[in-house]
């Protein structure tokens, strides 16, 4: 229990109080309960954003909006409603999409927050990372780790739209944001052929004599394909049988989370049939990369179909149901939660009861 105030009079506590204001000081004992909850109370909402709307204003945009040089990228960003405002998906995650012209190329930059690409529509795209050329197809996942120069080039015929994650909630906290355009505001060079990184990094178990004794923050392999996705959830799906497969995208030559700030998963739902309720600490993103169902996150019902993307808030129950063959993507921030010793979950044994229809 904490300390009480004492008898003294109204006036002398409000003159104490302002004096301390004076003093740039402030008491815990009235806001404590504030500080130290119970359980955590996010400010991110559940909350979801259609796929349908997301296209319509990321293709006017396009005709509205021009790529200069000085790194500009045509980027619409998830806005969290309880948020206040700000451009988070949830108080620690980024998320984007990002639409990219025919035959248009962004210029390269890099700065400390690290970044994802997960590929929507289109084909004919590269992102070259430290000058490896990354193809980029359909449900691949392309890494831009912190401080990486990155440029996006397209030779297709049609626009191409990927979903951007990035921790720039979580850098922007720790006051550690730092952004450099490329020199003469250019494209990189490309060292060699494309997918450099793939052809070293990319064989299942097979690796550079020694690239498991390098010391790096985030996985030496850039692009991870759909194909190999695909495969490894059908096999994890044989073999357990469902409600749901879960796979978590990791640094080959060490086992870690792809980048250290932010964590990549891919989950396949079997249709009919609902996952247990959970809560864990630590916010996710979503992105239906294909498919049709619903979710129920801390008792609201969000129904949801291909390209639509849900923020779940830390501790927020959540269960899905699929109506079709479905695949979610995610980012979240588990790896910095569980770096911290914070990590936690609980797993509940009846479903929610529904409080709310997301509409």
């Amino acid at each position: 229990m904490g300390p009480t105030e004492t008898g003294s009079a109204p006036e002398t506590l409000a003159s104490f109080y302002r004096t301390l204001e004076q003093h740039d000081l402030q008491p815990l004992w009235p806001i404590a309960d504030q500080l130290l909850t119970q359980s955590p109370q996010p400010a991110t909402k559940p909350w979801m954003w259609r796929w349908a709307s997301v296209l319509a204003l990321a293709e006017r945009a396009g005709e509205l909006i021009a790529i200069h040089e000085g790194g500009d990228r045509r980027v619409l960003s998830l806005a969290n409603p309880g948020l206040l405002g700000r451009p988070f998906a949830t108080s620690t995650l980024w998320g984007a999409v990002q639409y990219l012209n025919a035959g248009e190329h962004a210029p390269a930059h890099r700065h400390t927050p690290g970044a994802i690409r997960f590929i929507l529509v289109g084909d004919g795209v590269y992102t070259t990372v430290d000058g490896d050329a990354c193809d980029m197809h359909p449900g691949d996942l392309v890494l831009t780790p912190s401080w990486n120069w990155h440029d996006h080039n397209s030779s297709a015929d049609e626009p191409v739209v990927w979903f951007d994650g990035l921790d720039i909630p979580t850098v922007l906290a720790l006051d550690a944001v730092f952004f450099e355009n490329y020199p003469d505001e250019k494209l990189q060079d490309v060292e060699q052929e494309h997918n450099r990184s793939e052809r070293l990094y990319g064989g299942r178990a097979l690796l550079p004599l020694g690239a498991a004794e390098d010391t790096h923050s985030h996985s030496p392999l850039l692009v991870y394909r759909r194909a190999d996705i695909d495969a490894a959830l059908t096999a994890l799906l044989s073999q357990g049988g469902g409600p749901m497969a879960s796979l978590e995208f990791v640094d080959p030559t060490s086992g870690r989370p792809v980048m250290p700030t932010m964590g990549c998963e891919m989950h396949r739902l079997v249709p009919g049939r609902r996952t247990r309720p959970v809560r864990r600490v630590g916010s996710s993103v979503v992105v239906v990369y294909k498919g049709a169902g619903s979710s129920v996150i801390s008792g609201q019902l969000f129904k949801w179909n291909s390209g639509d993307m849900l923020a779940i808030p830390s501790w927020a129950i959540v269960e899905h149901e699929a109506a079709e063959p479905t695949d979610l993507f995610a980012i979240t921030d588990a790896p910095v939660i569980k770096a911290m010793g914070l990590y936690r979950e609980e797993i509940h044994e009846t479903p929610q009861h529904v409080t709310r229809v997301f509409s």
